[in-house]
């Protein structure tokens, strides 16, 4: 009965709008109320979330400013509004851009440029922000080098692959995926699968491209998981049967050594979240099955980036060289 009435609660309460919310909500302290607000909005709960963490942002608490911006850029949620998530982006970014590497801001500030870059690259019109890929990269530069955001790093391999905002480098591009992969990053392992299955940029591996792809499923976040599945959907109904027991055996080697599972996400009932998508099937009604992850050899080989490996070599200045490890005296 008592569960019964607290679930009614927490019902009604989500009922309320969160300017009510906001008016008849009273804060011991700003850091409560931001305690209070990164609590809500992990769990999804956003219309508790918005009054306590405009509360504690203006009273001047950083974080409260950057969790309202994500709030604001969320485009399934009920508060989308790229205005204003980019206005609170770009004063964090302003504001901190010289914030020192080890304080704990420094990584939301790498995100902030991050997110920055994402809708300069674009632009928004609403604002009349035009597209500026050169600006875009510049954002993204600083967050990948200052701030070491991993986000920011694969953005900048896929514009060096294009061209776009930057000088095409195809080697470094090879160079940032692969260790994106290696540590874990969903959509590096993707995007680098969707290379690897159609030969552009690399050599072509089936067998790789199709387990790279099963280990990025695995470590999709929720943001992410529909177009790393549309991509895993497209290797494995292409790939024969032979090409599939080739990469269970890799994914075997690689589940754990590359994978990063996600944080669990939360539903209003406190259970995790279920898929909410269609099965998946091939043209031929075949289902699409997930190749499991299994315990990784300790000794599995780095993954490939084609032809031939690139990793650091001597640094020279602030630029990091490359070197050829398959060349003469470029061995590690």
């Amino acid at each position: 009965m008592r569960t019964s009435r607290l679930l009614l609660g927490l019902i009604v309460i989500a009922c309320v709008p969160a300017a009510a919310l906001a008016q008849n909500t009273s804060f011991s302290s700003p850091r409560e109320a931001l305690r209070q607000g990164v609590s809500a909005y992990q769990g999804g709960y956003y219309e508790l979330a918005m009054p306590a963490l405009t509360f504690s942002a203006d009273k001047g608490e950083f974080m409260a400013s950057y969790y309202l911006a994500k709030i604001y850029q969320d485009s399934t949620g009920p508060y989308t509004d790229h205005a204003k998530a980019y206005a609170l982006f770009e004063k964090i970014a302003d504001e901190h851009l010289d914030v020192d590497p080890d304080d704990p801001r420094a990584r939301y500030v790498g995100k902030a440029l991050t997110a920055l870059a994402g809708y300069v690259l674009r632009g928004l019109p609403e604002i009349g922000l035009r597209a500026d890929p050169e600006r875009a990269v510049f954002y993204l530069n600083n967050a990948s080098t200052t701030f070491n955001d991993e986000d920011a790093q694969f953005e900048l391999a896929k514009l060096q692959l294009k061209g776009e905002g930057v000088e095409a480098n195809v080697p470094l591009a090879r160079h940032w995926l692969s260790v994106l992969s290696q540590n874990g990053h969903a959509g590096a392992q993707a995007f680098f699968a969707d290379l690897l299955w159609r030969g552009k940029h690399v050599e072509p591996d089936p067998a790789r491209a199709l387990a790279l792809i099963a280990v990025a499923v695995d470590n999709a976040p929720p943001e992410d998981a529909m177009w790393i599945e549309d991509i895993y959907q497209n290797i494995f109904c292409g790939a024969a049967d032979g090409t599939r027991k080739q990469a269970t055996g890799i994914v075997a080697q690689w589940g754990n050594r590359y994978g990063r599972k996600p944080t669990a996400t939360y539903d209003r009932s406190g259970l995790p979240q279920l898929p909410a998508g269609p099965v998946r099937t091939c043209k031929d009604g075949q289902p699409v099955d997930v190749i499991q992850i299994r315990s990784g050899s300790p000794t599995t080989p780095r993954l490939p980036v084609g032809p031939r490996a690139f990793e650091y070599g001597t640094m020279s200045g602030d630029a990091p060289k490359l070197r050829d490890v398959n060349a003469p005296g470029g061995a590690r």
